[in-house]
């Protein structure tokens, strides 16, 4: 089955973090940046309705491990207790459906829960895959009303891991549902702890290009699963609002710079090539993070592009 993927722009940090010259995360565009003005919409659909966000764990992971994507998952939708929170960072996006509403007369909504969780602890494809393993993978998962996240173990590689790419979303025909086929979107990231944190676990980690400005303390004690975050955050924001390829992105379709991807390296105000932003810090562990979950968690996400501001917006 074909299926489009797109790559997470964090790997390319040195060069992709050039975009962003001013110490503003949520200014306004200048004329020096007129490559986020071409962001656009390419008249296609955007996930709608109630949609079950089911994770596939393949190799080895921890049950804390689990929790902290699972919990961030849980908090994209929940009533915030504590502000900044993760469910007003997602806020962000509903302004890309109100564009498509003036432009087709409808109302989409979104609602995003936590679905299943299957787990593969046994490598059932072996410890390096392919991308069609990867969609095989997420298709064991739910095909209606769904996005699939399929999440490798540290020890798995993938093509075009840490070379290229720290994670992808795509989409493909599923199963035959009641005599009618439908398109599934599915997402993978890979724990990068300990092939390439410097790429893909940024700013928990020291990157492999550009200013050596120490590394933060990750706000779960956990670089891999932190920075895994970050990059499910950023590909979920893709997915939402780019799907099947046709929606919100601003450059080739083959290789688009989408909701997160287009504001790649901002976390926080005054974020520049390098530095993430100004941040919160958790004053008993020192830990680094801009938006607040359920169960008492914190979390580090990436700077949305707004569509109705033509900018970079942070929570802090």
């Amino acid at each position: 089955m074909a299926s489009l993927a797109f790559s997470s722009i964090l790997l390319t940090l040195f060069l992709t973090l050039s975009l962003f010259h001013s110490t503003s995360a949520a200014r306004k565009l200048s004329e020096s940046d007129q490559e986020l003005q071409l962001f656009k919409y390419h008249k296609g659909p955007l996930l709608s309705g109630k949609i079950s966000v089911n994770l596939i764990w393949y190799g080895k992971f921890k049950p804390s491990q689990r929790a902290i994507i699972s919990d961030f998952v849980t908090s994209l939708s929940s009533k915030p207790t504590s502000q900044p929170s993760v469910a007003t960072w997602w806020k962000t996006t509903e302004k890309f459906y109100h564009h498509t509403t003036t432009r087709n007369n409808k109302s989409p909504n979104l609602a995003l829960s936590l679905g299943t969780q299957i787990l593969d602890e046994n490598y059932s494809l072996g410890k390096s895959l392919t991308d069609n393993q990867i969609l095989k993978l997420a298709s064991k998962g739910v095909q209606k009303d769904a996005i699939n996240v399929v999440l490798t173990a540290s020890d798995v590689t993938v093509d075009g891991f840490c070379s290229s790419k720290c994670g992808s979303h795509g989409s493909s025909a599923g199963a035959r549902i009641n005599g009618k086929r439908y398109k599934f979107a599915y997402i993978w990231v890979g724990n990068s702890e300990t092939q390439c944190p410097g790429q893909c676990a940024w700013p928990f980690h020291q990157p492999i290009y550009g200013p050596q400005n120490p590394a933060l303390v990750a706000p779960n004690n956990d670089v891999g699963l932190d920075g895994m975050v970050i990059n499910v955050a950023s590909l979920l924001a893709g997915t939402a609002t780019n799907p099947f390829g046709n929606g919100y992105f601003q450059g080739p379709k083959e290789a688009p710079l989408e909701a997160a991807s287009a504001c790649t390296g901002v976390y926080g105000k005054g974020a520049y090539p390098g530095y993430a932003g100004n941040l919160l810090v958790d004053p008993t562990t020192g830990a680094s993070y801009n938006a607040n979950g359920v169960n008492g968690r914190k979390y580090l996400v990436p700077a949305l592009f707004d569509p109705k501001t033509s900018s970079c917006a942070t929570l802090v």
